[in-house]
């Protein structure tokens, strides 16, 4: 037998808000998600904290543009483990069309638009699409930080 090597305690803080499918919902997300940071102790205006805003609002944005279903909201998700420094932003629709993290074509130059993927895959470590329960997906990214002490 061998002995059993104790793990620390891993903390999980975890929040979630339903947002109107809307561009104020989309600013909505990204300005609640910088204000969570904060209290957990990820500094408004860091360069982490401007990272994971930049996630929300891309996700948002794509969520409001791309997978809007009338009368439905998005939901933002926001997960950070303590010790870790991995930061996780989900956002779930209920829209089927999913996005291909295997195939992020580059815009065109003169495209105006089309970048908010190319952006999410040079900010985030890792980025994908899931299912959820009921109709529709969530479009994910983690992000890393160095680990704050509590």
């Amino acid at each position: 037998m061998t002995a059993l090597q104790a793990q620390p305690p891993l903390t999980v803080r975890v929040f979630v808000q339903r947002c109107s499918a809307t561009r104020l919902g989309a600013t909505l997300a990204r300005r609640l998600a910088v204000w969570k940071l904060d209290v957990w102790g990820i500094a408004y205006g860091t360069p982490f904290s401007d990272d994971v805003a930049l996630l929300v609002a891309e996700l948002a944005a794509n969520s409001v543009l791309h997978g809007r279903v009338p009368g439905r909201d998005f939901e933002l998700r926001l997960s950070y483990a303590y010790g870790t420094g991995v930061v996780r932003v989900e956002i779930s629709d209920t829209h089927e069309a999913r996005p291909d993290p295997a195939a992020v074509p580059p815009p065109g130059p003169e495209a105006d638009g089309g970048r908010g993927l190319v952006i999410v895959e040079g900010i985030a470590a890792r980025w994908g699409v899931t299912d959820r329960v009921g109709p529709g997906k969530t479009v994910w990214a983690e992000t890393e930080t160095e680990p704050v002490a509590r």
